[in-house]
């Protein structure tokens, strides 16, 4: 075997790490826009207390 290949437990080992770290990584990015669509419908809530209407629009791309 040369120098620089891994072993097969090598590679899976490698591959369930980097599956881990980006389940971890893409769980994080849901928390943190599920606290930005949190603050946005507070401050919205209250834009109406004072009076204002806002129409949010999802763009679609």
């Amino acid at each position: 075997m040369a120098e620089n290949e891994m072993s097969k437990e090598e590679q899976i080992g490698f591959h369930k790490g980097a599956i881990q770290t980006l389940v971890n990584e893409r769980n994080e990015l849901v928390r943190i826009a599920k606290v930005a669509e949190s603050l946005i419908a507070a401050h919205i809530e209250e834009l109406k207390k004072l009076g204002v209407n806002i129409s949010m629009e999802r763009k679609k791309e």
